[in-house]
């Protein structure tokens, strides 16, 4: 997306969590929000925003650029006790579900979204098979490319990185069972896209 202060393959998928974005959509929360930058964009479409993340540092950084409809809450969404249940009509994860055991994650997440709400999850898988590699070597150049274009700048510094636990079909397939109608996608810059929606009883 134009304007960005850096780019890396996260900050590409922006443009799919803002896609997915529902119409009429009044409360949004961004899970590992890092320095804030998906919150302050989904705060030019919601009413009101909350990026929480657990590392004191990015919520440091957040803080330093907020507009009056953001609140950032340094906290763990998977504590069960910081963040409202069914408290949001749109829930992101970037590049979070695999910091923890997926079915905890997936849990956490899904707990937070209100009965007739979206969940979008950009995540991260591992290559295990031939096609896996293609695949991830069809992505080399793109990428280079876009971190060409945006002068090399890949932020934000300090960021939390850990690797996938899970490589694509485990994903998927985990996917699939814990969220039944979700939309899964893979993306050619290493990530997939999720995409559920909570029905008003509170399945999917």
């Amino acid at each position: 997306m134009t304007g960005d202060p850096y780019w890396n393959h996260n900050v590409h998928y922006h443009r799919a969590v803002l896609a997915a974005v529902p119409d009429g959509c009044r409360t949004a929360l961004d899970v590992g929000c890092g320095d804030g930058l998906l919150a302050r964009k989904l705060a030019a479409r919601v009413r009101t925003v909350t990026g929480v993340d657990r590392s004191p540092e990015m919520i440091r950084q957040a803080r330093a650029r907020q507009p009056g409809n953001i609140t950032f809450v340094e906290a763990d969404y998977l504590d069960g006790v910081s963040l409202p249940t069914d408290g949001y009509d749109f829930v992101s994860a970037v590049a979070v579900v695999h910091h923890a055991r997926f079915e905890d994650a997936i849990g956490g997440l899904t707990r937070l979204v209100a009965p007739g709400g979206r969940l979008v999850v950009v995540g991260m898988a591992y290559n295990r098979t031939p096609l896996d590699w293609v695949i991830s070597g069809c992505g080399l150049p793109v990428s280079l490319l876009y971190a060409r274009a945006h002068g090399g700048k890949r932020g934000p510094a300090g960021m939390p990185v850990e690797d996938s636990a899970m490589h694509w079909g485990e994903a998927r397939a985990a996917a699939r069972r814990l969220l039944p109608g979700c939309r899964f996608r893979r993306r050619l810059l290493w990530r997939y896209v999720l995409v559920w929606d909570k029905t008003r009883n509170g399945g999917s």
